[in-house]
């Protein structure tokens, strides 16, 4: 049902209409020109019969007979037509938000929450002690991790000519219609996308992760270079001004991480060359920004020292800076500078093995570390200060000084991450070989405990130089090996963390702390020392079960007196991480949701009583079913004690681009970040009080329903996965060329190894979003029975817990991008009638249900009462859905059919990119 919209929000969003009119009329013009009058006319007609469908004054089948039939030849020019309208109505929708927001601030309106603005002014109003919220944000890290994940079905060269028609569109609104600039912005925004149209939509090879590697920097260099440290800067100097005797946050706190070229959990082509070259690759961007900004610096600071004084520190750096004293003589700041560029040359020779483009030769001192290199900033900056010129030491000085504390030598942690099950493996042959143990696969957990605290106990290594290994073993202890390296080069938080997927058992953990001992990253100790290790072992919790186990898992490894030696070691943190995707997979969107909830919960209470630090890490994905959704809200959303000051979260595929491609969005998504970390540590925003036990109770009987509903179609019901197979293009996925990972775990027809990515990508793109919210209409509308005081309850719990609320928000934006009416036509694609009746039938009876009991719960006539922006979007732009959802269905249909000629399978790869930028969260 499309939404109801006043008059008062049509003409809000009247610019909106008028920029997807622009450009789609370009694009219109563009297609007459190169492709003729009667390929255009086609798009045209099935364009309005789209939006007639969606007003609903035709029936959908005017569509489907439109298409019907259409030679694959003119098919491929279709899908890539609507796949260009929809890509041109989100870049609209984008420029439509940066024009509400800033009419929202000349309007002299509150800052709008998400903002630190907002968040700054909720702190003031709580007047909070300034010791509790040291201790609070003692050590306080915001962790943005990009990963390698695949869901951005878009190219690299349509991502940027896309980014130049939104600044071409940005500056088209500062002219009048009669100004020579407006005209000539048209005509720019006209060769745009002339170039958009004749260039190829989809990949020919697959991404390989050297490739991956490179689309992760490139974040840096169009935001997150400048933006975090100013970032960290505002909040630091905000923080401090509101409790200056507190001393807060000596690290910056917003520093990011990378999984790409550290993952190797199913990604055989993660190598110990490949750790080498994503930890390489990112410093070398670090040395060579800075070393650029150091050359501006040389140019600004020309300060004269017959003008102006300089300290003593600064003095001394500018007789290093210049071999030749007669060298800008009079010019201490610029000489201070170039020495300082000097230095920091060699530093990079050093730890790179060559010299960046903007560095100097020669045989300069290199830093020890980044900390020198601050001290000789800080040196300059205070001299400035001391001779009045604070405003030039706030500029390009100040940005460089906040970059280098920010990102150091290394720019990014990189995890490591890798499968219990191949820990498991590996240790087992390290310990055959030593002779520790010749058969450690069939020790008890008690026993694999003992033996591993005991290795990590000894200095001796178990390998020497002559062992003959396995290939996995080699690979393994080389990847590792690698680490170290890159730990010795670039310093300790070039590689923080140690990820274990998978982890059921304190083994699991003490196995990963052997490997890492192995390759001489942990220190065992002696008689005088514990065990230290640079290199955090964070346990992942996957699958509903695990989650359940973690925090019993977690407080028995610290009983270990090794492991708890590590944890004291590094400050007493310790950091867990929380899968989102594998949990959906298994329990369905409910289930999955409460179990993260509870399993941190019982983290808190572990943290609590052995006296650690606890910092969740937060596996989340793009799409709902893959814990997305707003950051901001799921921050709030987390339970009382949960966050304390840290918080990390994975991004990847679609959303990095949506997130921190623009300067402006990347600000706005970073700060969201962090608002929603500062209020979660230092207000009560669960709001539960006295009544947290009884929710508690009340949505641990909901889950279990919920859980139970979703396994009887998904685990339970015979044919289920024929059903998927046949009705969704997940065969498909794996051919789209988004990314290096293979599709599955291991060859198999089961749900439960097929990766999260595609079983999320494939219901979405049959429109069906069956693991954001199957199973939960029957839980709650069972629990309810009719009963007007359990439908208060639960209303009442959707008004004051934020969780909750995330919940079924986060649900009714996944139910409103589906559309069970199209999702029928994917349902004709399974061969079976009695199947295909059966599963869909129970798919279709379960979404009314849900929609029913949600509208119930929060007394919203529809879907998207509450976000009525996302109910704009869909508005605009689902109408181009209807012809490339209808003409997928059809081309898995000559497919299936016998008909694997090349441009048919291209169709339909077309298609999937098409949709997948639709719905803009597609895995």
């Amino acid at each position: 049902m499309s939404p109801t919209r006043t008059e008062p929000e049509q003409e809000a969003t009247r610019p909106l209409r008028e920029d997807i009119r622009f450009l789609g009329g370009i694009l219109g013009d563009t297609i007459r020109d190169h492709e003729g009058e009667e390929l255009f006319d086609l798009i045209e007609r099935v364009r309005v019969e789209a939006f007639r469908v969606r007003r609903e004054e035709v029936d959908r089948s005017a569509v489907a007979d439109m298409l019907d039939g259409v030679p694959v030849e003119t098919a491929l020019p279709l899908i890539r037509a609507f796949s260009y309208f929809v890509l041109l109505a989100n870049l609209a929708e984008d420029l439509q938000r940066d024009r509400r927001r800033a009419v929202h601030v000349g309007a002299g309106e509150p800052p709008q929450d998400s903002s630190l603005a907002a968040t700054y002014a909720k702190l003031d109003a709580a007047g909070l002690d300034g010791g509790v919220v040291a201790e609070l944000l003692t050590d306080a890290l915001v962790s943005p991790v990009i990963t390698a994940h695949p869901t951005e079905t878009r190219r690299r060269t349509v991502f940027d000519v896309q980014a130049q028609i939104t600044d071409l569109m940005r500056v088209r609104q500062h002219y009048s219609r009669d100004e020579p600039e407006y005209a000539e912005s048209a005509r720019a925004i006209r060769r745009e996308i002339l170039q958009l149209w004749r260039t190829a939509l989809i990949r020919l090879a697959r991404l390989r992760i050297q490739d991956e590697i490179a689309v992760g920097l490139r974040y840096y260099d169009l935001t997150l270079y400048d933006v975090i440290p100013a970032i960290n800067a505002e909040v630091r100097a905000a923080l401090r001004s509101r409790w200056p005797e507190a001393e807060l946050l000596a690290r910056p706190i917003l520093r990011p991480g990378s999984w790409i070229g550290g993952d190797r959990d199913g990604n055989p082509y993660v190598t110990a060359d490949v750790v080498r070259t994503a930890a390489t690759q990112a410093a070398g961007y670090a040395f060579d920004r800075y070393l650029r900004d150091l050359v501006d610096l040389e140019k600004t600071l020309s300060l004269s020292a017959r003008l102006v004084p300089v300290t003593d520190a600064v003095a001394r750096l500018a007789e290093a800076g210049y071999p030749d004293p007669a060298v800008f003589a009079d010019e201490p700041y610029r000489r201070a500078a170039h020495g300082i560029r000097a230095r920091l040359s060699a530093t990079a020779v050093r730890a790179l093995g060559d010299l960046p483009e903007h560095g100097l030769p020669g045989d300069a001192a290199p830093y020890p570390d980044p900390q020198a290199v601050l001290d000789d900033l800080d040196a300059i900056d205070a001299s400035l200060r001391a001779g009045g010129d604070a405003l030039l030491a706030d500029d390009r000085l100040a940005a460089l000084r906040h970059a280098v504390e920010t990102f150091g030598f290394h720019l990014q942690g990189l995890d490591m991450r890798q499968n219990s099950e191949v820990h498991e493996q590996v240790v087992a042959e390290l310990l055959a070989w030593a002779g520790v143990h010749a058969d450690y696969a069939s020790l008890a957990e008690d026993e694999r405990v003992a033996l591993l605290a005991g290795e990590l106990r000894t200095r001796r290594p178990l390998l020497g130089p002559n062992a003959h290994l396995s290939e996995l073993a080699e690979k393994e202890l080389g990847v590792l090996r690698a680490g170290k390296h890159v730990i010795d080069t670039f310093g300790a938080a070039a590689v923080p963390n140690y990820i274990i997927s998978m982890c059921t058992s304190v083994s699991d953990m003490l196995e990963a702390a052997l490997l890492l001992k192995e390759a001489g990253i942990l220190d065992p100790g002696d008689a005088d020392s514990g065990a230290v290790s640079p290199v955090g072992i964070v346990p992942l919790f996957e699958t509903i079960e695990d989650l359940g186990a973690g925090a019993a898992t977690l407080a028995a490894a610290l009983d270990v007196p090794v492991y708890r030696d590590l944890v004291a070691a590094a400050g007493m943190r310790q950091e867990v991480m929380l899968g989102y995707s594998d949990s959906n997979k298994d329990g369905g969107y409910l289930a999955a949701n409460w179990a993260l909830y509870r399993a941190e919960l019982d983290l808190v209470e572990v943290a609590r009583k052995s006296g650690i630090r606890l910092r969740l890490f937060h596996g989340r994905g793009g799409t709902v079913g893959r814990g997305g959704g707003r950051s901001y809200d799921a921050i709030l959303a987390q339970p009382a004690g949960a966050v304390r000051g840290s918080l990390r979260l994975t991004e990847q595929g679609e959303v990095i681009a949506a997130k921190y491609a623009e300067q402006r969005a990347a600000h706005r998504n970073l700060e969201s970040l962090i608002a929603g970390t500062l209020e979660s540590t230092l207000l009560d925003v669960e709001g539960l009080g006295e009544d947290a036990e009884p929710a508690y109770e009340l949505l641990d009987e909901l889950a279990a329903r919920a859980r139970a509903a979703y396994r009887a179609l998904v685990h339970e019901t015979p044919g289920f996965v024929q059903y998927f197979r046949e009705s969704t293009p997940v065969a498909e996925v794996g051919d789209l060329n988004i990314g290096s990972r293979p599709a599955s775990r291991k060859p198999t027809n089961s749900v439960a190894d097929l990766r999260a990515i595609p079983w999320v990508m494939a219901w979405s793109q049959a429109r069906v979003m069956l693991p954001g919210w199957y199973g939960t209409g029957t839980a709650l509308g069972d629990w309810i029975g009719g009963d007007p005081e359990r439908l208060a309850r639960l209303t009442d719990l959707y008004r004051r817990w934020p969780f909750f609320r995330t919940v079924l928000s986060n649900m009714a934006q996944v139910m409103a991008k589906s559309d069970l009416d199209i999702a029928a036509r994917y349902a004709g694609l399974v061969d079976d009638p009695e199947l295909r009746e059966k599963i869909f039938g129970m798919i279709r009876a379960e979404y009314d249900r849900t929609v029913a009991v949600y509208e119930q719960i929060t007394g919203h006539p529809e879907l998207l009462s509450d976000n009525p922006s996302l109910a704009e979007s869909i508005h605009n732009r689902f109408p181009y859905l209807e012809p490339l959802n209808q003409l997928q269905v059809d081309l898995l249909r000559r497919l299936r059919g016998g008909d694997d000629s090349e441009l048919v399978k291209r169709g339909i790869l077309l298609t999937m990119n098409g949709l997948a930028t639709a719905l803009r969260n597609s895995g």
